[in-house]
């Protein structure tokens, strides 16, 4: 007997009134991801050090670099069992589930062995000050040793988002939060911590996170039920997520890495601007996620439809999420710019840092719509089965033309400014997108107009 209380039909019916029913708790608990980062930035820019803000901020794009080649594994995992579960093939869902669970913890393990042991070597590498190199490397190996237990809700928070299910990792994130908030507070107050207290209560959530979604999977009555005997690597599987997730993965990493340089830009002009950048990152984060939601959205939809033979919608789906995703960019992204003043205060208070914040906004939030029709559109591409145009585009677009511009625009000594760092986001956002829009419409021409009949 199957438990649908929590499964979409995501093949027949509306779309629009689905997708919010699916995205909006996907986009709660993201929100509440972050709000996880977010009170460790509070915590440490209000009663920590003076260095320890910029201490944390200055690892979000290392430790992103790092962690989303194997996060895009993990959306191979949505896609597989989407796929499976729309063209009713249970015993193909019940091997993709018990094999992604097996990739994270061998994923997890791996990043925590290099996280630890080339973490301060990584840094160097970034241009981190010496003021903040110990606290960054103290706040990074920690961070990793719940790396493990992050891949595994990740993994396995994909796995029920496959069938629609996106409120149970919303509770179960609420309640680690909560703890991750409490131990915050007490590590860093109380026990006078530092970031040494903010990393081990993320650690700890996570940890918590972990256990709510496997003890979830295992009270599952149908061919999403986990099992730890059946705990294994089907070679099959493993290649197909393999082919879907590297590339997904990579496209991640490509992103990554031109943060990366761009921090290490940001690292140049000192802990100033990288506080003031770190706190406008944390905000823009949430716009963010909130935009990319529909790309997860679509991504979900998208595979279940191609599974189902349902080619009909393929336009309908790209259009209402890329539409809903931009219009959650203007609104979030400008409200954001509008009141950036108080916002970038809760992180920290001194007026240069919070000019410097402003700065950066100015650029991100007011553009952000254009960065959340590039990853809806992407998330369509993939949704079909593509998955390597999508790197290649994100490879050219948003890595290399960013790296162009660091190293050539950026370090000519009239444009040597914080705004003209920034200004390279949104340039090869619109870029990129076109782009990828152009790659959706000859990629749309493979497939019927018409839906696959079923005998």
């Amino acid at each position: 007997m199957k438990n649908n209380k929590y499964e979409i039909d995501m093949c027949n019916g509306p779309i629009l009134t689905k997708l919010l029913k699916l995205t909006l708790p996907l986009m709660l608990s993201s929100v509440l991801q972050l709000l996880f980062n977010a009170a460790d930035v509070i915590v440490v820019g209000n009663f920590a050090g003076e260095n320890s803000l910029a201490a944390v901020g200055s690892t979000t794009a290392l430790v992103n670099l790092i962690t989303n080649l194997f996060l895009g594994l993990s959306t191979s995992a949505n896609i597989l069992t989407s796929m499976f579960m729309g063209a009713g093939k249970d015993e193909r869902v019940s091997k993709t589930i018990h094999t992604s669970i097996s990739l994270s913890i061998a994923s997890g393990l791996i990043m925590t062995v290099f996280g630890v042991v080339f973490a301060d070597k990584l840094l160097l590498m970034m241009n981190t000050p010496k003021e903040t190199l110990g606290l960054s490397t103290l706040y990074l190996r920690i961070y990793f040793l719940g790396m493990t237990a992050m891949m595994i809700y990740n993994f396995g928070s994909s796995v029920l988002r496959s069938k629609g299910d996106t409120k149970r990792p919303l509770y179960f994130l609420t309640f680690s939060g909560i703890i991750n908030v409490i131990l915050n507070l007490i590590f860093v107050i109380v026990l006078k911590m530092d970031v040494a207290g903010v990393a081990l209560a993320t650690a700890i959530s996570q940890c918590i996170s972990a256990y709510l979604i496997i003890r979830c999977l295992m009270k599952e009555e149908d061919s999403f039920k986990f099992e730890f005997k059946k705990l294994r690597f089907d070679k099959k599987i493993v290649v197909r997520m393999l082919k879907i997730g590297i590339p997904a993965g990579f496209q991640g990493v490509v992103f990554s890495l031109s943060n990366v340089v761009i921090q290490s830009s940001i690292n140049s002009f000192g802990a100033i601007t990288m506080a003031g950048s770190a706190a406008a990152s944390s905000i823009e984060g949430f716009i963010w996620v909130s935009m990319n939601s529909f790309s997860q959205g679509a991504l979900t939809f998208m595979s279940q439809n191609i599974g189902g033979g349902k080619y009909s919608r393929i336009n309908k789906i790209t259009f209402i999420t890329c539409a809903c995703a931009a219009v959650t960019g203007i609104v979030l992204g400008n409200a954001a710019y509008l009141l950036a003043e108080p916002l970038i205060s809760i992180y920290d208070s001194r007026s240069a840092v919070i000019d410097a914040g402003i700065i950066r906004m100015g650029l991100v939030c007011c553009f952000y719509c254009t960065c959340g029709l590039m990853d809806c559109i992407v998330g369509n591409i993939r949704g079909m089965g593509y998955a390597v145009m999508p790197t290649i585009v994100s490879l050219i677009g948003a890595c290399g033309l960013r790296i162009i511009w660091i190293f050539t625009v950026f370090r000519i000594p009239r444009f040597h400014t914080e705004f003209m760092l920034f200004l390279s986001y949104p340039i090869t956002w619109v870029i990129t997108f076109v782009v990828h829009l152009i790659c959706f419409i000859v990629m749309r021409k493979k497939f019927p107009k018409q839906d696959k009949v079923s005998i």
